[in-house]
Order: structure tokens, then sequence, then C-alpha cells
């Protein structure tokens, strides 16, 4: 398998809405409701990506990074997007938004790639540190654990008529993530 990480384009829309259907339908099955999980649109998500890759940024400098692991053969099997953290107060400058992997694909590293991509694009813009948040409930959350993420904040939020517990996983210094990475 021969997986190249790169910049996203509008045309990787589709493949990335492929990857956030498959990931959340494994990995929230049980979690969110069944119908909603079904329900997610391939158009609507594609369309909704389309947008976000063609959102230019502002005064020249980049406010969101979005990255794809791209497959010769299978096209686009990895994702993940960072920009400005949502929530400033907890000390962190920068927020990783997504970090999906296809399910066919987890297990070869491709989760460490583009988290490693994502923060040397950060790294690149003078941002010292980044959070993740991920549902408590999420099994591939021991993965930001296990490459140096610390539980920095929890949060209990509404999704789809749930509550449900987040954890925030933080970085305070990704130059020294970078020195220990894997």
């Amino acid at each position: 398998m021969v997986v190249r990480i790169r910049r996203a384009r509008t045309e990787d829309a589709a493949g990335i809405a492929g990857v956030y259907i498959e990931s959340w339908r494994e990995t929230y099955a049980g979690v969110l409701p069944t119908a909603m999980l079904v329900g997610l649109s391939q158009e609507r998500l594609t369309a909704r990506w389309q947008r976000r890759l063609k959102t230019p940024s502002k005064r020249g400098r980049r406010l969101k990074e979005i990255f794809v692991a791209v497959d010769e053969h299978a096209g686009v099997v990895g994702f993940g997007a960072c920009g400005p953290s949502r929530d400033p107060k907890l000390g962190f400058v920068a927020e990783v938004y997504t970090l999906y992997v296809h399910p066919n694909h987890l297990g070869h590293g491709l989760g460490s790639a583009l988290l490693s991509r994502l923060f040397d694009s950060l790294i690149g813009q003078g941002i010292e540190s980044a959070i993740i948040w991920a549902l408590s409930d999420n099994p591939c959350r021991y993965f930001y654990s296990a490459i140096g993420g610390r539980i920095v904040a929890e949060r209990t939020s509404q999704y789809w008529g749930r509550e449900l517990r987040e954890m925030a996983y933080g970085w305070p210094s990704l130059i020294g993530w970078r020195a220990l990475a894997p």
C-alpha cells in the first residue's frame, strides 16, 4: 500500500465524505442513534466538503488546513483538518477539528502520519499548541494518549438528542511533540 499525504483539493470532497461516513458508522454504532448514522448522506457531505475546500484563507493567512491520505488504488483513505482553537480559554492556540482514517486502513500509521502533517502545518505558522476533542465512547480516542496527548478538559454536549461526554487531548508544545513523534 502506497499512501501519500497532501493538501486536500476540491476534487477530494467525495472521498473525504466517504471516509467520514464509514468512520462514523463503524466508530459510533451503538453510541449515536442508528437512524442518524444510516441517514448520513454521501451527496450532502460531499457538497459540504466542497464548500469547505473552496473557502479561501483570510488576509493571506491560512485559517484552516485540510489534508488527505491518498492510496494510489483506493483514493482518499483518511483526512484531517485543523485551525484556530474554538475554545481559546483552555490555553491552546489551535485545534484539530477532524482526524479520520477509513476503518479498512486503520493500524497502518495513517492517523499518526496525518496528525504529524497537521502539526507540522501549525508549527510552520508559528503555532505552539493544539487540542483535539473526542467523544469518551470513541474507542479510537486512546490513540491520542498513545502519541503524547494529555487529557486537559472534559465536557458534556448534546448530540442528536443524546448527552455525550467529550474529552480534550492537548499538546502544549508541538515542537516538543515533533522531537518525540513516532
